[in-house]
């Protein structure tokens, strides 16, 4: 099956574009892809637990998708530098099949995927 690659870097002040991206990279896990989601910019917020009743119009939950993209066995990268800027430490990580990279990861995640979508 091909890889997908789902770069999110729109924060929670945008919550269409943000849970867009997590349903579009669960609709591709859920369909037998191998997804990995690489969380950078304003897009690490996502994984904060108090961000997991964000909604968009039309986009459903965020929480239910990160939780359907664990189940479907995708994986989750975190820009360990935005992390740092914006507060976090691995508590961030915690009940996300994540793990902090840097941005060369996202540079050969994207060359190995068959598709990259941005959001």
């Amino acid at each position: 099956m091909p890889r997908f690659l789902v770069h999110i870097h729109t924060g929670p002040a945008d919550p269409n574009k943000a849970t867009l991206g997590c349903l579009v990279a669960l609709t591709a896990a859920r369909k037998g892809h191998e997804v990995t989601v690489f969380f950078a910019g304003d897009g690490v917020h996502l994984l904060a637990p108090d961000h997991a009743g964000l909604e968009g119009a039309g986009t459903g939950r965020l929480g239910d998708h990160l939780t359907g993209l664990a189940e479907a066995g995708a994986r989750f990268r975190v820009s360990g530098m935005s992390a740092k800027a914006r507060g976090y430490d691995d508590g961030l990580l915690e009940d996300h099949p994540a793990e902090f990279a840097m941005p060369e990861v996202l540079v050969d995640l994207a060359h190995a995927a068959d598709t990259v979508l941005s959001y």
